[in-house]
């Protein structure tokens, strides 16, 4: 076992080496321009872009031709929702989203509300999702898009995609979903779910950092965007630029590894997630678990140790490699969106960690990093005043404090 373990696979993961080894050829010998029509070297390199394109489509359950190649989830999370906004504007200027979303969606949707569009910020529950009842009481005349993630990043908590997506085709409402999370580590089915616009990533699949793809349907409805950046018109016009050759490769690599291993990835990250659960629980009192316990992506463990501090514990666990819910700027030590979207109290967005297995997480690796984090939450108890009155068995939220 190498120290450090990595523990982060929401935020990134390593490529698989057989994505590395279809990748190669891309970079030397095969090195062509995808748009160069007059050669082989072209020719190759547009015959590998168009099986990579089949290969993204396979995994969610599109055709090839609905697929656009992006820079990445953010890119495409640009495109699906400005493309939206201007080509729909006749019909309305009304976006149904969630305040627990990624910051790409946030800012995009901020974007917008510059650009004259209202967005209705849905309040998540308690477990980061939200419910069709909360979809359909938000829907109005002139709402021209939803858009809402399929699994939360921060804490895995999948939405029930597949209803909302009906609600949307009865009203006649677009649904956008990022599904960076989501795709190769679930099932996904564009038609049986639903939706009309999705966003993924290589880098989140076992597959190169800055490439990614949008799925745009084709027909029942139609979906049409108008492109943002502007050029040769590559990509059907929807997304100009030189296509990143070996990148695409990797992404198609990728999804055709995650679609062929998908039910062991399953079967191993979720046993893996009840092992270090059920050890931190075992070692530890007064842990909790932010997100819906059941609902969620296999790999991801979101869990709050309370009486501590998640940057102090952070410190202590520094042989793993996790995720903090408060982000430490500068001057103030703020807990994440998504936590103080969730309504769970400061004191628990402050003491959260994110923990992320993946395809090469191992068994070892899991019960050392337990371990690490019993060891380390109560060596920081032990110095809490806190930890100690409700050892003593004082109900803190009674306590009044004195300032001075």
């Amino acid at each position: 076992m190498k120290l450090p373990i990595y523990l982060d696979y929401q935020a990134t993961t390593p490529v698989d080496p057989r994505v590395l080894e279809t990748m190669l050829p891309y970079f030397t010998n095969t090195f062509g321009n995808a748009a160069s029509r007059s050669h082989a070297f072209g020719w190759e390199a547009e015959t590998a872009v168009e099986r990579a394109r089949g290969e993204v489509a396979a995994l969610i359950g599109a055709t090839d031709k609905e697929i656009v190649f992006t820079s990445g989830s953010t890119e495409a999370i640009n495109l699906a929702l400005k493309g939206v906004a201007e080509m729909y504007k006749p019909k309305g200027q009304h976006i149904v989203t969630c305040s627990a979303e990624h910051k790409a969606v946030l800012d995009t949707c901020k974007h917008l509300e510059k650009e004259g569009c209202e967005v209705t910020y849905l309040q998540p529950e308690s477990t980061a999702g939200v419910t069709l009842e909360q979809v359909r009481a938000a829907l109005r005349p002139d709402t021209i898009l939803v858009a809402l993630m399929w699994a939360n990043n921060e804490v895995g908590t999948l939405n029930p995609v597949r209803e909302i997506g009906a609600l949307c085709k009865e009203k006649g409402v677009l649904l956008f979903t990022d599904a960076t999370q989501a795709a190769g580590k679930i099932p996904v089915d564009v038609d049986k779910d639903n939706v009309d616009l999705l966003c993924l990533t290589a880098h989140k699949m076992y597959g190169p950092k800055g490439v990614g793809a949008l799925y745009v349907r084709r027909k029942n409805p139609r979906v049409r965007l108008v492109a943002q950046m502007d050029g040769g018109g590559h990509e059907r016009g929807m997304r100009s630029g030189t296509l990143n050759v070996p990148g695409i490769v990797g992404l198609g690599a990728a999804c055709r590894v995650a679609q062929q291993d998908l039910a062991k990835d399953i079967a191993h990250t979720a046993r893996l997630r009840e092992r270090f659960e059920a050890k931190i629980h075992a070692g530890l009192e007064h842990v909790h678990i932010n997100g819906a316990v059941n609902a969620r992506i296999p790999g991801c463990s979101n869990m709050s140790f309370p009486y501590v501090e998640g940057e102090s514990l952070i410190m202590g666990i520094k042989d793993l490699a996790v995720s903090s819910g408060s982000a430490c700027t500068s001057a103030s030590l703020e807990p994440s969106h998504v936590m103080q979207a969730m309504g769970v109290g400061d004191e628990l967005a402050h003491s959260s960690i994110r923990f992320g297995f993946g395809r090469f997480t191992t068994d070892e690796e899991v019960d050392y990093a337990a371990e690490q984090v019993i060891a380390s939450v109560n060596r920081l108890r032990e110095l809490s005043p806190l930890y100690e009155m409700v050892k003593e068995g004082i109900d803190l939220t009674t306590v009044q404090w004195t300032g001075h």
